[in-house]
């Protein structure tokens, strides 16, 4: 709709006006019928002249009623038709702040609801498009970055050959450390593709996963034998990502890995570690890109996306992850739907 049909709407099109007359509409009906009954009502005929006043009174409140009843299902199709349009669009708008960023509104009538629907269909269009541009761009970049970070490996590699070893180990770790990010662009584009796809999943054998995963940085895990639908690449960097991060900040502790059944509904992974812990306010934060805690060093490593990794593979097999409560250290838990056990 055009924005000059918008503004010069036909006044019988506005939606306050149709609500007043279907209302104006209501009134006039029930003091017509109103009108009609008390003229032409006898209490007599009603088989109420028996009971006197009483009588006159009872078929005085049973003609409200029945002029109740009349106006109310008279004007239920007419309200009804103006708010069901207001029902949908409501609908709409949830299902695409859900994330479902290809829904839009039916645009039904040619009234305010209508130019509403037309409006945040075309808002919802742009930011759809600026959103897959973007992750366009973050693909295609961190793609791109490969080439040259070879180079630069190799390059470093050269030159670390007459450099003192806390030189060479500087060198590794920064080329490392911007090898691993462009790794993990690279993961939380291609988990934003596929968001609005239906994953394909197999049965995994999750805690022989995470027993893998444990053995190779030291962790005890306690667990039965637990089975889930997943990716297994896609779980093994979850669990990969979960344990490094416990290590990495876990100052030296040992890091403890569970896995149990929560009811029949969901399985739990608690990661826990005996460090610092994590400030109750930074308990969300700490899954959002590139968030690091105050006073966390660099030179720990890291890029800041693991437990935003972490939380969209978990959120891409039907679980989350969360920070738990706990008085020494931190304890992250993922849950997941299980299949077996």
């Amino acid at each position: 709709m055009p924005d000059s049909d918008a503004r010069a709407l036909a006044p019988w099109r506005r939606l306050y006006l149709r609500f007043y007359l279907a209302l104006l509409a209501s009134l006039v009906l029930a003091a017509c019928l109103f009108g009609f009954a008390h003229l032409h009502f006898d209490p007599a005929r009603a088989g109420l002249a028996i009971l006197g006043r009483h009588g006159s009174a009872l078929g005085f409140v049973v003609l409200l009623v029945v002029i109740a009843l009349l106006v109310a299902l008279c004007a239920y199709p007419v309200v009804r038709r103006l708010t069901g349009r207001l029902e949908r669009l409501q609908d709409s708008v949830e299902a695409w702040g859900a994330g479902q960023l290809a829904t839009r509104v039916a645009v039904e009538g040619d009234d305010e609801v209508a130019r509403l629907a037309v409006s945040f269909n075309g808002s919802a269009a742009r930011i759809e498009a600026l959103l897959t541009a973007q992750k366009s761009l973050l693909a295609n970049a961190s793609h791109e970055l490969r080439s040259p970070l070879a180079r630069i490996r190799m390059a470093a590699e050269l030159m670390a050959e007459g450099a003192t070893p806390s030189l060479r180990a500087e060198l590794q770790r920064n080329v490392g450390e911007l090898d691993g990010l462009i790794e993990e662009l690279l993961l939380a584009s291609r988990l934003d593709a596929a968001a609005s796809a239906v994953p394909t999943l197999e049965e995994v054998d999750l805690t022989g996963l995470v027993a893998e995963e444990c053995a190779r940085v030291g962790a005890q895990l306690d667990a039965h034998a637990y089975r889930v639908m997943g990716d297994p690449k896609l779980l093994r960097r979850m669990v990969r990502n979960l344990l490094e991060n416990a290590v990495r900040y876990g100052a030296g502790s040992t890091v403890e890995v569970r896995i149990a059944a929560n009811g029949a509904e969901q399985l739990v992974l608690d990661i826990c570690d005996g460090g610092p812990g994590i400030p109750e306010h930074e308990r969300e934060r700490i899954f959002e890109p590139f968030y690091r805690i105050a006073g966390s060093s660099e030179s720990a490593g890291g890029v800041g996306l693991g437990l935003s990794l972490v939380r969209q593979i978990a959120r891409h097999h039907g679980g989350d992850v969360r920070c738990m409560p706990r008085e020494a250290g931190s304890c992250l838990r993922v849950t997941l739907p299980p299949t077996l056990h």
